[in-house]
């Protein structure tokens, strides 16, 4: 029996059904693709709870760093063109860029770095920028202040440590500045276009704002729900701001299965995409991140063994998480709970998209790892 039968697929949309209830989750999207199309796609709960309204399969989501995959493509087509290194400075794309100073572990002084930022560093999260909200030595230099990510010193010597950064803001700077064009015709024009991604963007457009999903914080451990604004824009940067669907994300996600091409467009070569879900970061692996803001608690799954690519965090072998996607699955996730992995050893990619506050809620996640786990018992049950 194929694991996407009809039996299967209904099986984990109930499972869906029941987990975002027994979690207490607003609503939720989760979709499965397979190189050749999609083979699952469910929806639980509400769009938008005030209002009643029921979470369609086309809901809109703010997808906020699952923006970082898509900017470290983009960078990596740049490179297939000649036009850039992997190990070329970043001042060499960016002249007025000036590399911060590194701030002393104790939190107090600085001193100029040693090493120059290289795109590599942006690409893996090594080059020792870092965000506020996941820094609370950093959240505390700016407390009060209008300094970003950008005027704060680097958490560590470019290179030295995995630390989660801002650096595909960065990417998706020297993409304009090799293309001549803002990042967001970019995307269209080299990516979303090619790709069908007709949802995607960075704003949503008028006639589509009744599909798009309300936002939950949780306050006082209860969730408090915001309603959508009269227009929903955000910033063009490389590390964040897309919307997008289950369905278009799926779409790029086919993409990478399938070595960088889809329905006849090739966005990237198979080289590029074999290139991005390699290990960048050598001995180093993916730390914990801890909360600087509010907005964010620990994250993420796989701190202290996972390894990083091109764009993406790589899932290590572990015996523990055998229920789980496999060894040298790609993944990364959104600040409002968005969430995806590429599992190319099975030939799938899924992404279960929710809008809570803060990131890696306990709910939000118990959410994805009954889905996860749902999907690889349906992968080992057809295969017995």
């Amino acid at each position: 029996m194929a694991p996407w039968s009809g039996a299967e697929s209904e099986s984990l949309a109930e499972l869906l059904q029941e987990v975002t209830i027994s979690q207490g989750i607003p609503g939720a999207v989760a979709l499965i693709v397979d190189r050749d199309g999609v083979v699952h796609q469910s929806s639980s709960g509400r769009l938008d709870v005030a209002n009643d309204v029921a979470m369609p399969l086309d809901a809109i989501f703010r997808i906020a760093s699952m923006t970082k995959p898509v900017a470290s493509l983009a960078l990596m087509q740049q490179v297939e063109q000649g036009r850039v290194s992997l190990d070329d400075e970043v001042t060499t794309h960016l002249p007025s860029w000036v590399t911060p100073q590194v701030i002393a572990e104790a939190g107090s002084g600085t001193w100029p770095a040693t090493r120059p930022i290289t795109i590599r560093h942006i690409l893996t999260n090594t080059s020792g920028l870092g965000y506020r909200f996941a820094n609370p030595t950093l959240a505390r230099l700016a407390d009060g202040t209008t300094l970003t990510e950008f005027d704060l010193p680097l958490v560590h010597e470019p290179g030295a440590r995995w630390t989660y950064s801002p650096g595909t803001r960065v990417a998706g700077w020297i993409v304009e500045a090799l293309s001549g064009q803002s990042l967001e015709v970019y995307f269209q024009q080299e990516i979303f276009g090619p790709l069908g991604m007709v949802d995607t963007g960075y704003s949503v457009p008028t006639e589509k704002l009744h599909r798009l999903a309300t936002l939950h914080r949780r306050e006082d451990g209860v969730l408090v729900e915001s309603a959508n604004p009269a227009e929903a824009v955000s910033g063009a940067f490389g590390d964040g701001g897309l919307f997008s669907t289950a369905h278009d994300y799926g779409l790029f996600m086919r993409m990478l299965l399938n070595g960088g091409a889809l329905n006849g467009a090739r966005i990237v070569g198979p080289e590029t995409v074999a290139l991005m879900g390699e290990n960048h970061i050598g001995d180093l692996v993916v730390e914990e991140q801890q909360p600087g803001l509010p907005m964010t608690l620990v994250f993420p799954l796989g701190a202290g063994r996972d390894k990083f690519g091109l764009g993406f965090q790589i899932t290590a072998a572990d015996d523990r998480y055998s229920a789980f996607r496999s060894p040298g699955s790609l993944s990364w996730a959104g600040a409002q709970n968005t969430h995806f992995w590429i599992d190319s050893s099975h030939g799938i990619a899924a992404t279960v998209l929710m809008q809570i506050l803060p990131f890696y809620d306990d709910a939000a996640i118990a959410t994805l790892r009954a889905f996860e786990e749902g999907v690889y018992t349906t992968l080992a049950a057809a295969s017995r």
